[in-house]
């Protein structure tokens, strides 16, 4: 289903469509991965050698059961986090109105967002060199976001975003003319 398709329902009277896209698909690296990336390994690592050591000896089984949790946390910061942000962007949707920013998401549960023009907070452009970007609408609420692991998922970050969308700079252009323009 395409963006458009997606979000035509949701339209005011006399409101239409100027841009409709998704997020990139896929695995998704972003700029925090780099130190992220080596802190996953070292948690699950260590939980690892813990439960391998811990099985191994002769120490109360309640030790083993202590670190399963930490494994499987360490699991989902090394692999899971990366297929659930795939799993969730693969659902998501965006659209700019001539009255509107509107993001729609269908998992893991259903949210929609829409942002009058007028009300739109400043909008921060992150590009890549193949033009590939992220246009962020207002600041964070909090260093580590809403939930705590909107750094570790993006896609569930409750800043309104378009998350890696290709041809970026185009979409922030026209975001700022049509606000300019008042339409």
């Amino acid at each position: 289903m395409s963006a458009t398709n997606d979000l035509s329902s949701r339209l005011l009277v006399g409101e239409r469509i100027l841009w409709s896209g998704v997020p990139a698909q896929g695995l998704l690296l972003t700029a925090q991965d780099w130190l992220l990336i080596p802190f996953s390994i070292l948690w699950c690592s260590f939980a690892i050698f813990w439960e391998f050591g811990v099985t191994r000896s002769s120490a109360p089984g309640f030790f083993a059961l202590w670190g399963v949790p930490f494994v499987l946390i360490g699991l989902y910061m090394v692999a899971g986090r990366f297929v659930f942000d795939a799993w969730v962007r693969g659902s998501m949707s965006y659209a700019i109105t001539t009255q509107r920013v509107l993001i729609s998401r269908l998992k893991p549960s259903g949210s929609f967002m829409a942002v009058p023009l007028d009300r739109l907070p400043d909008a921060t452009l992150t590009e890549r060199s193949n033009g590939r970007g992220t246009i962020r609408f207002g600041q964070p609420a909090a260093p580590w976001g809403r939930y705590g692991w909107t750094n570790w998922s993006p896609s569930i970050d409750a800043t309104a975003q378009f998350i890696a969308i290709d041809d970026a700079r185009s979409v922030f252009d026209l975001i700022q003319r049509t606000i300019r323009s008042g339409r």
